[in-house]
């Protein structure tokens, strides 16, 4: 079973929330997708880490083979080449290493490179498999390394996703057999929530609601929850001595049994429990 940890908005606490459910897990593989700033490595201190590169194609184009025929640039959907100069420019940027423009090039002048984009890092803590995503700095875009690290899963995984609903997020929640939404109960975190649950909506994914840092009931996002049918798997309250284990990167579960069996709950309620 692959469950997917997501928030609307960073600092919500969807890391706490995603490490805790796989520590709670037991045996278990956690994946964290948010390759730009992947800090879930913090609280797992794994062992035994290794680094694989992570590459990316773009191509190349041969300008004496290019005949000028332009079906690499009408072919391509995101608009990443135009043509100038009597040759095709590509803007690396927002190509989408398809292979396209490879394929439909009829005089064989389009060909491929490699480059690396960012590492894996896989490692253990105790039973869980430990797998980081890193984006190395100024790519444009993460997904390679989202796509190479989601083909780590096995058994009972927990994705710690991007923030926010961008391409990133629809990535990593793609085969996610469930979706916990973690709410800030904030009127910035409501509303950041609200546009990463019509994400999980549009895709048609099962999901519920982890309402994190609750001081008192925020009506607003209690409300929304009741008339969506959105089910609140728990209601986590701000705890002062709890906020002290985590800002030296301790994980709950592992100092206080009482969090282990909240999280134990969790898993049992979404059907991810042994």
């Amino acid at each position: 079973m692959k469950i997917a940890c997501l928030s609307g908005k960073g600092g919500a606490g969807k890391t706490f929330v995603a490490v805790n459910l796989a520590s709670a897990a037991g045996k278990s593989t956690y994946i964290d997708c948010d390759v730009e700033e992947p800090n879930g490595r913090l609280f797992w201190k794994p062992e035994d880490v290794k680094t694989t590169v992570v590459y990316k194609t773009q191509p190349v184009f041969d300008a004496d083979k290019c005949n000028g025929c332009r079906q690499c640039v009408k072919s391509c959907r995101f608009h990443a080449l135009i043509y100038i100069k009597e040759k095709p420019m590509l803007f690396p940027e927002v190509c989408h290493n398809c292979g396209l423009c490879e394929m439909v090039c009829p005089e064989g002048a389009v060909s491929e490179e490699k480059s690396g984009i960012g590492v894996l890092e896989i490692g253990r803590h105790k039973d869980v498999k430990v797998v980081s995503g890193i984006l190395n700095l100024g790519e444009a875009s993460g997904i390679p390394v989202i796509h190479e690290a989601l083909h780590q899963a096995e058994g009972m995984t927990i994705l710690d996703c991007p923030p926010g609903s961008a391409c990133s997020v629809m990535e990593s929640i793609m085969d996610a057999d469930y979706c916990v939404l973690v709410a800030e109960p904030t009127a910035f975190g409501f509303h950041n929530f609200k546009m990463v649950y019509e994400l999980v909506r549009l895709l048609k994914k099962k999901c519920g609601v982890v309402i994190n840092k609750q001081t008192e009931g925020y009506q607003p996002l209690e409300e929304f929850c009741e008339e969506q049918g959105l089910s609140v798997l728990e209601r986590i309250p701000y705890d002062q001595e709890l906020a002290g284990h985590l800002a030296k990167n301790e994980i709950a579960s592992e100092h206080f049994p009482e969090e282990m069996q909240r999280f134990r709950t969790i898993l049992d309620k979404i059907g991810g429990a042994k």
